[in-house]
């Protein structure tokens, strides 16, 4: 899997219960995982890249500025909206690092996602399934940073776990979903022995985004 990568570590006093916090570190579990071994929680680390038309075309669209006049095609956004009422608004969300340990899906919309400010962010997607019994495996995941200028649509039932930011207090998200996504389709899966954490691969280096985590370099 490309978006794990293998490095150590030692987690920060707020990862581990206190009686234990002396003793517990992350140690490699697998090319793949790393885990502390006797942590409730393995923490997977997730390569981010930028998305592109191409590498997110399994998931959805990546859409950006067209030309005034330009005929409609199947560059534009295609749009699942028949089930419901849209609902298109301003997402505020406040900042929460790069760390997840859940992620959902909505069978009934294609939803899209945007930012309003240039600060980077990220998305975390998975093919289909269309069930909650059939959740991704940590080697189903692929984080993206979105670049600023261009949007996601994200296809209907795509396991999507975001906006992820770090680095600013807040950020505004423009959100077209339905009007009661929320309330009847939000389908969530909690990872119950793994927690992720979004890193983001710059040129020949590697740096971590997140809070939890102290910043290192490979």
């Amino acid at each position: 899997m490309q978006n794990i990568l293998k490095t150590s570590l030692h987690t920060r006093a707020s990862l581990v219960p206190t009686h234990s916090r002396q003793s517990r570190a992350i140690r490699l579990r697998s090319l793949n995982v790393l885990a502390s071994s006797t942590q409730s929680k393995e923490i997977v680390l997730c390569n981010a890249q930028l998305a592109t038309r191409e590498n997110f075309a399994p998931f959805g669209q990546l859409i950006g500025a067209t030309d005034d006049g330009k005929p409609f095609d199947g560059e534009d956004a295609q749009l699942k909206l028949s089930e419901g009422i849209p609902r298109f608004y301003i997402m505020h969300l406040q900042r929460k690092g790069l760390v997840f340990d859940r992620i959902t899906y909505h069978a009934k919309v294609s939803q899209c996602l945007g930012s309003l400010a240039p600060d980077p962010w990220y998305l975390v997607v998975a093919k289909p399934t269309l069930s909650l019994e059939q959740p991704p495996t940590a080697s189903d995941l692929h984080a993206f940073r979105i670049p600023f200028g261009s949007f996601v649509k994200m296809d209907p039932g795509l396991w999507h776990a975001g906006p992820f930011f770090d680095g600013v207090d807040g950020m505004d998200f423009y959100n077209l979903e339905l009007s009661d996504t929320n309330v009847t389709d939000h389908n969530t899966h909690v990872f119950p022995n793994q927690q992720f954490q979004i890193r983001e691969t710059l040129t020949n280096k590697s740096k971590w985004w997140t809070d939890t985590l102290p910043e290192q370099e490979l």
